[in-house]
């Protein structure tokens, strides 16, 4: 295990004293005692609050051992001083670390910094009692085996319990910058409220309500207002599972010839928004809500702010179930429907008690400052509503999240599916969540509009074509992110293929220049949640984020949490803090593309052509459309397989110096096809026998404890693959020869004829090592994202006018 902490708030001992007694770990008894073993026998007594008594203490602290030779409660009873080599043998069993399997109790300073976990530093080898109780105050910031900060463990067994009926207890209770769990919630209040839009996306003639589940501590009910965390989950109330697979597009097609084109910037502009009806008449207000729930679909990270003093807001927004209107798949009508949540939470909407729409419900228990949560879809609108600069919305925690849904179901002028859902499309997606549908009554109503309007989103789509358009133009959120003004705390996996990394890196570049806090966090994985994560304390980072953003507190959150922190591909729980992620200012390395091998651009000589077939055998073909790994696999393995000489594959010479990737890779080539269609689909690769990380986290067997007796998520971390592989895609690209110059223009493409092509690929950031090599695959048909058509294509590149274009940093270690 190795630890990496970026929450911890460097504090001055007498901020440590006060935030000591602040959660009760100080007081006037202990306060007053000089001697460092009184001190810490006192800690620890109060770090067992499930064993009241001194026996049982004792008992616990027996277990323990102080030294090679004594135990902790021996050691504590047989001197006044505390060394520091003890306190943290101790601390260390504390913190769910075994001797000799984790550490050894002679020297537990070598198993600190192995593990990375911080200890506070004195002169001498024994500990003050002043000493002892900063030690202790970063003891309680420190994570244990299991992932936690020691003092979330200590809250998990009911420390805070006594603090959560105390009227004296300040709400929030912050320690180490960081909101605690001082909230029962056991006795949260769950309303539903209908919150009225400016829409009428099913054409009834009166405004979509919008269905909104609210989870709050009950201390609002006696005035206290807090901040909300919102999460817009298009899945929360129910998919139509069946109905998109039924919708699921055939990929096994031929690529189709488009016709050259020039739109005009008006073919490029979404429509607006219709009016909507007049508002539904008030006639009476109230506070108090008259519909409640038993359990919602509910985010592991805002379970755990709602035992630390924050609301938590679900809503699946218009077309689903209990709300009015029909789905859009992330045009502005959907982004209206996430904004008008934080309206009324912020009190410039109008919500009702129940669909009869009278009487009107206000948030009195709001404090009028919101965050955004979740991911995939769920940050998806979240980015949306940023890009509104909406009131209210002060940050979004976006993981995961599409920037451009033109960048999510196609690229380069090409259909391309996101990764493990070929055939899916915007209308499968519609129909999936338009769970309306889920109630039969009241999808009787609507069903013929929504017919059409399913209809309207197939053909706005354009499957047949690929090119962006202006029903792409309306689900593009950067070309309103100039509008933002909520921080942005943004998260995605570098093996993201289903929301691929294009998503997030355009909306960093597009923000790097704006005048608020961003923070990007870049992991390892696919398309995953990270806050379980043993490695990263991605939840105190939260914490330490949101008490900032929504509580106020002067916390230092805009300078602890580095501005872009990366996990590592090649060393576990390793990860990274950089300034920036694709930055402009990135060293640039050229290779010449050779016969199978990538070259240095100053040393490369002249080179011929080189070509190769699209079209497999019926049966190789038919065995890859079910077997997409098999594909993946003779992609890019050695020469004697099915798919040589349905590819080019370029191999560097062995680096003798690492290589730190970063950023947007660049092929560019000189290609010709015999038809006046064709594609071309790139990887680039990790050559080289090793044990690489797992793109898919692995679960601990360890459950995490959001509260005292609530909630639990699992525990993850990427491990080792168990066997060595000879290679790791690092990232890929696409692009449609007709779209030369952009996603739009349609360029004439003549049978034979040579054309320059520049191809971006997908953003990265990949430590390839010492001893490898760096490859690039160049094929057509993508069995996993493009259209399957098997065409006799024969595409042929001249080497010497093609080049890769890698750019580089180096290490920050």
């Amino acid at each position: 295990m190795r630890n990496q902490q970026f929450a911890i708030r460097p504090t001055t001992a007498p901020e440590a004293v006060t935030e000591l007694k602040r959660i009760h770990f100080l007081d006037n008894q202990n306060v007053v005692l000089t001697h460092p073993n009184e001190l810490l026998m006192d800690f620890f007594d109060r770090s067992w609050p499930e064993y009241p008594s001194q026996p049982a203490v004792a008992h616990h602290l027996k277990a323990l051992m102080a030294t090679p030779d004594l135990d902790g409660w021996t050691y504590l009873h047989s001197q006044t001083e505390v060394s520091i080599a003890a306190f943290y043998n101790l601390a260390l069993q504390r913190l769910g670390f075994t001797v000799d399997l984790d550490f050894k109790l002679a020297d537990p300073l070598a198993a600190m910094k192995a593990l990375n976990l911080p200890v506070y530093h004195v002169a001498t080898t024994n500990l003050s009692a002043s000493e002892l109780t900063q030690a202790w105050y970063l003891l309680l910031t420190t994570h244990t085996h299991d992932g936690q900060t020691f003092l979330d463990l200590l809250t998990t067994h009911g420390y805070f319990v006594p603090l959560m009926a105390d009227p004296t207890t300040p709400k929030p209770l912050i320690f180490n910058g960081k909101a605690q769990a001082v909230f029962d919630t056991t006795k949260l209040i769950r309303d539903v409220v209908y919150v009225e839009s400016s829409l009428d996306t099913d054409a009834d003639g009166q405004r979509d309500l919008l269905k909104a589940e609210i989870l709050r501590p009950a201390e609002t009910a006696t005035g206290l207002t807090v901040p909300v965390l919102y999460t817009a989950s298009p899945y929360n109330q129910g998919t139509n599972d069946e109905a998109g697979e039924a919708m699921t597009h055939n990929v096994n097609v031929p690529l189709e010839a488009k016709q050259p084109q020039t739109p005009s910037p008006a073919d490029l502009k979404p429509t607006v928004l219709p009016a909507a009806p007049a508002a539904r008449p008030v006639k009476a207000t109230t506070t108090e809500a008259t519909e409640t729930f038993a359990r919602e679909s509910s985010y592991t990270l805002n379970d755990y702010f709602l035992a630390r003093g924050f609301a938590v807001v679900y809503a699946a927004g218009i077309g689903t179930k209990d709300s009015d209107g029909v789905r859009t798949s992330g045009d502005p009508a959907e982004t209206a429907s996430t904004t008008a949540i934080i309206e009324w939470l912020t009190g410039n909407r109008v919500a009702f008690t129940d669909r009869t729409a009278t009487t009107a419900i206000t948030a009195d228990w709001s404090s009028k400052l919101v965050a955004m949560t979740g991911r995939s879809y769920l940050g998806t609108m979240a980015t949306a509503a940023a890009t509104t600069g909406v009131k209210g919305l002060k940050t979004i925690i976006g993981e995961a999240a599409i920037s451009s849904w033109y960048d999510y179901y196609r690229d380069g002028g090409l259909v391309i599916a996101p990764g493990g859902f070929p055939g899916e499309d915007a209308d499968v997606l519609a129909e999936e969540t338009f769970s309306r549908q889920l109630q039969a009554g009241d999808y009787h109503r609507v069903q013929e509009k929504w017919q059409a309007d399913l209809a309207a989103i197939t053909h706005g789509q354009d499957r047949s074509t690929g090119n962006y358009n202006a029903f792409w133009a309306a689900r593009n959120y950067l070309t309103n992110a100039d509008k933002i003004k909520a921080d942005l705390l943004l998260v995605h996996g570098l093996n993201d293929w289903n929301v691929k990394p294009r998503n997030v890196n355009n909306l960093w570049n597009a923000v790097r220049d704006l005048p608020i806090t961003k923070k990007l966090i870049l992991h390892q994985g696919q398309h995953i949640y990270i806050n379980a994560f043993r490695s990263l304390d991605f939840t105190d980072m939260v914490n330490l984020w949101l008490t900032h953003e929504l509580l106020g507190v002067d916390n230092d959150a805009e300078n602890l949490i580095p501005d872009v922190t990366i996990q590592d591909n090649a060393v576990p729980e390793t990860w990274q803090a950089y300034p920036d992620w694709d930055a402009p200012t990135n060293e640039r390395l050229t290779f010449q593309l050779r016969h199978d091998e990538l070259v240095s651009a100053k040393t490369a000589g002249p080179a011929e052509a080189t070509s190769f077939n699209d079209q497999l055998p019926a049966t190789q073909f038919n065995h890859y459309t079910q077997a997409i790994d098999d594909w993946q696999q003779d992609l890019l393995g050695d020469k004697h397989n099915e798919m040589f000489r349905h590819r080019l594959l370029f191999k560097s010479a062995v680096l003798t110096d690492p290589l730190i990737i970063d950023g947007r890779v660049q092929v560019k080539l000189r290609v010709a096809v015999n038809q006046p269609v064709g594609m071309l689909s790139f990887q680039l690769v990790d050559y080289g026998l090793a044990k690489r990380l797992k793109v898919s986290p692995t679960n601990l067997r360890q459950p995490l404890d959001e509260g005292f007796h609530w909630r639990e998520d699992q525990l993850r971390e990427f491990q080792l693959a168990a066997q060595p592989s000879p290679w790791k895609m690092i990232t890929k690209g696409h692009q449609n020869l007709q779209n030369q110059h952009n996603n739009y223009q349609v360029d004439e493409l003549l049978p034979n004829e040579f054309y320059d092509l520049t191809v971006t690929l997908q953003p990265t950031h990949y430590r390839l090592l010492a001893g490898h090599q760096l490859g690039l695959a160049i094929y057509a048909t993508d069995f996993g994202m493009t259209v399957r058509g098997n065409q006799d294509l024969q595409y042929s590149i001249q080497l010497g006018k093609s080049s890769v274009t890698v750019p580089w940093v180096n290490d920050p270690a």
